[in-house]
């Protein structure tokens, strides 16, 4: 703790962000370490193993290795019956760092693209000040979950028995967002984030040479006419009220200007709001492609593999918690309106077993999720740890054993 922090501490009135400020330094501190050192999922052994000791340092009651590299901590504080977890995330992205921060990625490849290091360092600053400062009675469950990026670490915890062994009434997550005001929050009741499905689609015609294509069965041309084809899926066969994106993200096909090759690879990326339009996608793109192919003489292999479902937030869950941030930091921290994404979030298979809320914190005017440019922004860290402050107390007040 420096003496620069505790001096502006003293000058903070609310004790919540007085006490998270002092130790606001060692957070940030903490931050750019995960960042520089960032793991990928199923590997986060020195992030788990640095959250894990903290937490102990701190007084919780710590399990660790659930689902390889996860970390739940535990405290109990007088005779509440509720029990309450809040969950962060702690995996970094395969790519390569162009942020040029001093304590950019010394992992070459890996980085934190996606703020994960932020959200952790959050939910470590509040974990400290509740263990030492917070008024509640109940159980605050922590959950520092691996593999987010691949879909996989909720899935597995859950396979573990995660609630099973840790129960909770409740669960709430939180994700940054660029483009959204520094430290303003929002909330979505219902779908608040995508499902994500993919698909590998080979399209095999018959190679042969640039110059005699009556020769051969072209499958870029089969190609072309799928992707264009494509569109009509979303625009014809989806609800016009309804949500859904269909994106080739993936072309792969010959090396050789003068050759027509014998197939063509394309990767798709498809989401949705709902089951039922994600279950007419997984309809229609395979029935689609194969026909589009057969069109030209080729053929479609098609491989749609199923991701994660969408996130639907819990409606009595998120009006709390967006009555939670409108008393705690006031009205012109929340945003009005705020409207779901599309990206996804494996925080939704929480969500299925739990009731619960997945919320937003503004990340300011940053590079976007996912960039190679891409930051945390530290001045949200405490906001939004003495969001979780009061939402865990609010949870856990006395009232609601």
């Amino acid at each position: 703790m420096t003496m620069n922090a505790i001096i502006k501490a003293d000058l903070i009135n609310d004790p919540i962000e007085r006490g998270i400020a002092v130790h606001l330094d060692e957070i940030i501190a903490l931050r750019h370490d995960l960042h520089q050192y960032p793991e990928l999922a199923f590997q986060e052994h020195r992030t788990a193993k640095k959250v894990a000791s903290l937490l102990a340092d701190w007084g919780y009651e710590v399990a660790t290795g659930i689902a390889g590299t996860g970390v739940v901590a535990t405290f109990k504080r007088g005779d509440g019956q509720r029990s309450l977890g809040i969950r962060a995330d702690m995996d970094a992205l395969p790519i390569e760092e162009a942020t040029g921060l001093d304590y950019a990625s010394s992992n070459p490849g890996v980085m934190h693209a996606c703020g994960h290091d932020g959200h952790t360092s959050i939910l470590l600053a509040a974990a400290r000040y509740l263990v030492e400062s917070g008024s509640f009675s109940g159980t605050l469950r922590l959950i520092f979950q691996p593999a987010e990026e691949i879909g996989a670490g909720a899935r597995k915890m859950l396979s573990e028995g995660l609630f099973e062994r840790f129960p909770v009434d409740a669960v709430f997550g939180l994700h940054n967002w660029p483009g959204v005001p520094t430290g303003q929050f929002g909330f979505v009741a219902g779908p608040a984030m995508a499902s994500v499905d993919q698909a590998v689609i080979k399209i095999v015609g018959q190679g042969g040479h640039g110059a005699e294509p009556h020769r051969a069965v072209d499958p870029v041309l089969a190609s072309a006419s799928f992707i264009t084809a494509l569109q009509s899926v979303v625009s014809r066969n989806i609800d016009p009220q309804d949500m859904a994106v269909a994106t080739v993200g993936s072309i792969h096909a010959g090396s050789a200007s003068n050759v027509i090759p014998e197939s063509v690879e394309l990767k798709l990326t498809m989401r949705a709001f709902s089951e039922q339009v994600r279950a007419k996608l997984q309809e229609r793109i395979p029935a689609l492609a194969q026909a589009q192919a057969e069109s030209f003489g080729a053929v479609a292999d098609v491989n749609y593999r199923l991701g994660f479902p969408a996130l639907v937030n819990h409606v009595d869950e998120t009006d709390f918690a967006r009555s939670v941030a409108l008393q705690a930091l006031g009205p012109a921290a929340v945003v009005a309106d705020f409207r779901p994404r599309t990206a996804s979030e494996d925080f939704a298979f929480m969500l299925e077993a739990k009731p619960g809320s997945y919320l937003f914190v503004g990340n300011g005017d940053s590079a976007p999720l996912h960039s190679a440019q891409y930051n945390f922004n530290d001045a949200i860290i405490a906001p939004a740890a003495r969001y979780w402050v009061r939402l865990a107390e609010t949870f856990l007040a006395d009232d609601h054993r």
